[in-house]
């Protein structure tokens, strides 16, 4: 045993639940073996990687647009007024929506 070819081990914990899905995805392969298994997915394996830093950005920013909002809707819910100034500004704000939009959808191309 002193010349394995593979002679560096890895470990790893993995809940119960964890272990039936690896073992779930191993019966759909023709090995027994879990360590070629892991090896082979480890290696030759690959991840999906979704870059979700727009719709961070987006909800940050609709976050902002939110309130500036709800500010308007308390002013006009306090003095039952509605003025062409806070309606002007919610058209910005829903403008600057669809322009956010527009920019997340055109960079997922």
């Amino acid at each position: 045993m002193g010349n394995l070819k593979r002679n560096i081990q890895i470990k790893f914990r993995v809940t119960e639940e964890e272990r039936k899905l690896i073992e779930q995805k191993m019966s759909l392969i023709p090995t027994k073996q879990l360590g070629a298994y892991l090896r082979k997915m480890a290696i030759d394996g690959y991840i999906i990687y979704t870059d979700t830093s727009n719709v961070k950005e987006f909800t940050k920013e609709l976050q902002a647009i939110g309130k500036n909002i709800n500010q308007i809707a308390k002013r006009v819910n306090s003095t039952s007024r509605a003025y062409e100034t806070d309606i002007e500004e919610i058209k910005e704000r829903l403008d600057e929506i669809w322009q956010l939009q527009r920019r997340i959808l055109s960079s997922l191309h």
